[in-house]
């Protein structure tokens, strides 16, 4: 079978199988990212979560000695919720990343990826295949980019014509040396709105990020937040959307495409004040199959309890508090403490000066003063 033919029937099946969008592009480095990577590092804006090695974030072949191209897909997930739940005084609610509603999609790609495997198997039999979804070594937005899934935004999200830029990414390298596709060209233009709306300004140029201020990454640490963007993260529980939010190219992509990415709202927008009370066992339970919570309970709670003290969430008051006393978590208590001094009134002051007896952590008792003081600017 003629490549060009293998290739429109691959293009066809994809589709069949609910692939949004496929692309084609060889197996050379990226060079160009290469760069940007060694830049990212050498400004410490890297998060962490990355591959270190950015030789096998940029070498295909390095993982692949055969690989002659890479297959790039990408799976649309929603936009909007159908019926979201509202927050209400004494009824606070977080919101989870639109990336995380749903089906976590590291099995959604994974499974469309294993699929187009098994295809190609039964018709190129000693086909040879490298697969990643995200957790991989290579950059999805560099493979995404070059085989024509979109272009890579101001925002450091790759921009689909069709889905906008909510969109799931995946690859395949493999040593069938199917003929490349074409990028598409930027359209971003000279806006800049999600430079301009990101609230920390992580967003330090066009294309680059200080991942290490970004919401998205602040929202999976599992320490102390630091005080600065103690009051910029509102209620988000994982991740951040504003950059997509306010991108024009996003505008009217709802996306109901795909029945296991459509969220449950009671677990995209849950009520924060029973998320605190949870055991791992429940939590896993009621929340993981969610992409958002693949680093446990832990930096979903403090950022519940950060999300209640931006509220200002009176009702939280006894919650807070008795967190305070009974956590066995450091983090837990200090941010405690913290919200409470955010949301004030006597029996928050009260439980402060009682912790401060009591509290052995230093870091703890560092945050009751914090607490304390801002009781006091109140």
């Amino acid at each position: 079978m003629k490549i060009e033919q293998l290739k429109n029937e691959l293009k066809e099946y994809a589709k069949s199988i609910g692939v949004d969008k496929i692309g084609f592009t060889s197996a050379s480095p990226f060079d160009e990212m290469k760069n940007r990577l060694k830049r990212q590092q050498e400004l410490n804006f890297q998060s962490g979560f990355e591959e270190k090695d950015i030789e096998k974030r940029t070498n295909p072949k390095g993982l692949l000695p055969e690989g002659e191209s890479i297959i790039a897909i990408a799976l649309a997930y929603p936009s909007k919720m159908k019926d979201p739940p509202s927050g209400k005084k004494g009824e606070r609610r977080g919101i989870f990343a639109r990336a995380s509603w749903g089906l976590d999609y590291h099995a959604a790609v994974r499974e469309r990826l294993d699929l187009i495997e098994k295809w190609l198997r039964e018709r190129v039999p000693d086909v040879v295949v490298k697969s990643m979804v995200d957790t991989g070594e290579l950059v999805d937005r560099a493979v995404a980019e070059r085989a024509g899934i979109g272009w890579s935004g101001k925002n450091c999200s790759i921009i689909t014509p069709e889905f906008g830029s909510y969109v799931y990414l995946g690859e395949m390298i493999t040593n069938i040396p199917f003929p490349p596709d074409q990028p598409i060209e930027n359209a971003c233009g000279d806006c800049r709105l999600c430079l301009d709306a990101c609230p920390t300004g992580a967003l330090v140029d066009a294309g680059q990020l200080n991942a290490k201020r970004c919401i998205a990454y602040l929202t999976q640490t599992k320490e102390f937040l630091p005080d600065e963007f103690r009051t910029k993260i509102g209620n988000r529980l994982y991740g951040c959307d504003t950059c997509q939010i306010v991108c024009p190219k996003n505008k009217g992509k709802t996306n109901w495409i795909h029945g296991e990415f459509m969220p449950d709202p009671e677990l995209a927008k849950p009520l924060l004040e029973p998320l605190l009370k949870l055991s791992n066992k429940e939590f896993k339970r009621k929340f993981g199959s969610m992409a958002g919570t693949w680093r446990g309970k832990k930096p979903i709670q403090r950022n519940a309890i950060l999300a209640l003290a931006h509220f200002k969430e009176q009702s939280a008051v006894p919650i807070l508090i008795e967190l305070l006393k009974e956590d066995e978590r450091p983090v837990i208590r200090g941010t405690c403490a913290w919200a409470l001094g955010k949301i004030g009134g006597g029996k928050a002051k009260e439980a402060l000066h009682e912790a401060l007896h009591h509290e052995k952590d230093e870091e703890v008792i560092r945050e009751i003063q914090k607490g304390l003081a801002l009781l006091e600017e109140s």
